[in-house]
């Protein structure tokens, strides 16, 4: 919607002037304004005055020009050059006036309030009609703006709602060919004939009473008229033919008729109107364009072509007529200030008029259009349910699992940011460690690590290293911590058998040992966790709880959060539920979702949490606050020591997975940030459908509103990219909100649905060229 941008001017030019800004938008109430003042400028009209005499004189020159005439005397061009010193010099005491301090902090309004890339609509109401004279359009503000245009209104008015007719179908004109002595009025008489969705009725030198039965008898839309004008004493007068004339005032009552019955607009392609607009604007017609200066005759006829064209083509009234007058640049070598001639009178309370698009339907009765659009939705939503079916299916079956979970992995890394997560401390042993301390690292280390740990009072220590066998020297220390501290917590490994499972360190209390296994997918990523499983009796690892699990229960513990089982085996903290997963969950299909599994919900950022060496601990190099009611995460980051995992965020350390599978789970609770969720199989199913239809329905709106088979690249093209990156940016938001929703089989059907339906339409459209060339 355009910006409404209103000046008003209470005063003269010899007092100044008090002016309000108004800034709003297009029919509704300002959202902005303010006061201010502009000095008196009695040598800004004096210069005014200057550049009139000079325009004047150079017009009583050039309409003894004759057409085709190579030379142009010396007069003339002094002339001109006269016009244009004059034109310039009033320019810049206009600019200056503007840029006095009274009147900077409106200025610097507009700048802070309109775009430039806006369209906006600058009305100047005053009821010193000097005010309308002078060139508002040059002002260097409006020269940041490609989209604006000026209208002129008085400060006093009297606002009647106009019992307008509905221009959504055909634009009435009564066109007025007044005296044409010496002009070419034919020309313009071409224009309006050729006029698209517009009716037009020519009255060609009429007599006045003529013009008065028109005015009362039909409704119109628009009065048009080209002729000769003149303003004398402020009173306008219109010439109808060779021996009549009138002014406004002696045709009164018609008009206020006309502008109840409708008429909206008035355009008076003639000379020197402001007495017309100000007589017209008391009758509250809504816009009038004016000349406000004898207008010579090419300048009027080029004008209204610009402008029906601009208008009639489907731009606003005021960006057509802003158009036209700028395109009146081209005839300032002949016709100086050509450009400054046109303006708008509009009255404040109305929206300016819109031109009526063209009826591009075809041409047939309304039943069988009706049922034409129906017959062919009806195809759109069988072509979709059965497109949705097979997508399904093929989704059911697993064909499109692999590229779904891809596409997440895809998803996944696009979202915003996070900030790290303080509650987690990682210990890692990087190389020099490795150099320093040895491979494995000795019992003795990790005693001396737990106990300096142990000074400032972690929540919960986890030791990401397996320990089933000892490491001397120490070992008995190791087994003693074990025994003693409660916020320490052990690893074991659940493995394939019995064989490659691994234990947990003897003599471990079984409530602080966790397995730390991580379930790959066939593609060897890691995106989903297993919290819980029963007790299997062919493993070395005897826990059922993750080391996830254990951990960040023991935090949520110390904030009085207990974890719980509900009836329907979810995993409860608080008032969270972590739901398990299901065989069809997102994109995974026949999933073995044995156990108590969630997906993860990877915290976006690059390091989960601050992480420091053996060295640091050991040495003292650490804060307090770093570990003080923090959860420990013990283990081994050095490269030489091979635990990488392919996760959707690329290669992460097993260790930084535990902490962002511990993190989850924290932020979940404490933070409500969203676990990952996802839509039951009907509702994707709906989802799919929804997109399939989708397609299908646009490329059936273009083929209504003209799109044939000689824009196919169009429809193949253009719809199915659109509608992709609609549902892919769909997605990406739902997923910032946790939500995992079907993109590959929505797109799939989407793409299918609109390319079936293109081809279906092109298909029809040359059986029917063909059928017609035969009969």
């Amino acid at each position: 919607m355009a910006k409404l941008v209103v000046l008003k001017l209470d005063g003269d030019f010899q007092q100044g002037f008090r002016v309000t800004l108004e800034i709003g938008l297009e029919g509704e109430r300002p959202q902005e304004e303010m006061l201010c003042n502009l000095p008196p400028a009695e040598e800004l009209i004096e210069q005014y005055i200057c550049w009139q005499l000079a325009y004047r004189s150079l017009g009583n020159i050039t309409r003894i020009i004759k057409p085709g005439r190579a030379k142009v005397d010396g007069c003339l061009k002094k002339k001109k050059k006269e016009c244009d010193e004059q034109a310039n010099k009033l320019c810049t005491l206009l600019n200056t006036w503007l840029k006095t301090e009274s009147f900077r902090a409106i200025r610097e309004r507009c700048l802070e309030q309109v775009d430039i890339s806006e369209e906006m609509r600058l009305m100047i109401r005053a009821d010193n009609y000097q005010i309308w004279q002078l060139p508002w359009h040059k002002w260097d503000l409006l020269e940041s703006y490609n989209q604006v245009e000026i209208g002129f209104s008085s400060l006093t008015f009297k606002f009647k709602q106009p019992q307008t007719t509905k221009t959504d179908s055909q634009i009435t004109i009564l066109a007025i060919l007044g005296n044409s002595k010496g002009i070419q009025v034919n020309e313009d008489k071409q224009l309006l004939v050729n006029l698209p969705v517009a009716k037009t009725t020519f009255l060609v030198e009429p007599q006045r009473q003529q013009l008065n039965d028109q005015l009362w008898e039909q409704p119109w839309n628009i009065l048009f008229f080209a002729g000769h004008t003149q303003t004398e004493d402020k009173i306008g007068t219109v010439h109808l033919n060779q021996t009549d004339s009138f002014n406004l005032d002696e045709l009164k009552y018609a008009l206020q008729k006309a502008i109840d019955g409708g008429l909206q607009l008035a355009i008076f392609n003639s000379c020197d109107g402001l007495g017309l607009a100000r007589e017209l604007q008391e009758l509250r017609i809504p816009q009038i364009i004016i000349m406000r200066e004898p207008v010579p005759d090419q300048v009027a006829q080029e004008f209204l072509k610009y402008f029906l064209q601009a208008f009639a083509g489907g731009k606003s009234f005021y960006s057509a007529v802003q158009e036209a007058r700028q395109r009146l640049q081209g005839l300032e070598d002949k016709f100086p200030c050509a450009s400054w001639l046109p303006i708008i009178c509009q009255h404040p309370n109305v929206v300016p008029l819109t031109w009526p698009k063209p009826n591009s339907l075809p041409s047939v009765s309304s039943t069988r259009d009706n049922a034409s659009i129906w017959s062919r939705l009806l195809t759109v939503f069988v072509t979709s349910l059965v497109v949705t079916s097979f997508v399904t299916g093929a989704r059911l079956l697993g064909v499109l699992q692999t590229l779904e979970l891809k596409t997440y992995d895809l998803l996944l890394p696009q979202r915003p940011p996070e900030p790290l997560d303080n509650r987690i401390l990682m210990v890692g042993a990087d190389e020099p460690d490795i150099q320093h301390y040895k491979y494995p690292l000795s019992d003795a280390v990790l005693v001396q690590v737990i106990e300096k740990l142990e000074q400032y009072q972690p929540v919960a220590i986890g030791i990401d290293i397996f320990r089933d066998l000892p490491v001397s020297p120490n070992h008995q220390m190791l087994i003693a911590q074990l025994k003693q501290n409660k916020h320490l917590f052990t690893v074991c490994s659940i493995g394939d058998s019995k064989e490659t499972s691994v234990a947990s360190p003897p003599n471990s209390p079984p409530e602080q040992i966790g397995f730390n296994d991580l379930e790959s997918d066939p593609d060897d990523t890691v995106r989903r966790h297993l919290l819980s499983r029963s007790l299997i009796t062919i493993s070395s690892c005897n826990t059922e709880y993750s080391f996830s699990l254990q951990l960040a229960d023991r935090y949520l513990e110390s904030k009085g959060i207990q974890a719980k089982i509900t009836p329907e085996k979810n995993w409860q903290f608080g008032s969270l539920v972590v739901k398990r997963l299901e065989p069809h969950t997102g994109g995974y299909q026949n999933l073995d979702a044995q156990g108590n599994q969630m997906l993860i919900n990877y915290r976006a950022i690059p390091e989960i949490a601050r992480q420091v060496t053996l060295r640091d601990v050991l040495t003292g190099n650490l804060k307090s606050e770093w570990v003080k009611n923090r959860v420990i995460l013990i283990g081994v980051t050095a490269a030489s020591v091979p635990d990488y995992h392919d996760t959707p965020y690329g290669k992460m350390r097993g260790l930084e997975v535990h902490a962002h599978l511990i993190s989850q789970i924290l932020s979940a609770v404490e933070d409500g940030r969203p676990l990952i969720w996802w839509l039951p199989e009907w509702m994707d199913v709906l989802w799919i459908l929804f997109w399939s239809l989708t397609g299908g329905i646009v490329v059936l709106l273009l083929r209504l509103y003209g799109i044939n088979r000689g824009l196919l690249l169009v429809n193949l093209l253009l719809v199915p990219c659109t509608g992709v990156t609609v549902l892919y940016g769909t997605c990406w938001f739902l997923l910032l909100k946790g939500g995992w929703l079907p993109l590959v089989p929505a797109a799939i059907a989407l793409l299918v649905t609109s390319s079936a339906m293109t081809y279906v339409y092109i298909l029809s459209a040359v059986v029917e060229t063909e059928a017609g060339e035969e009969s």
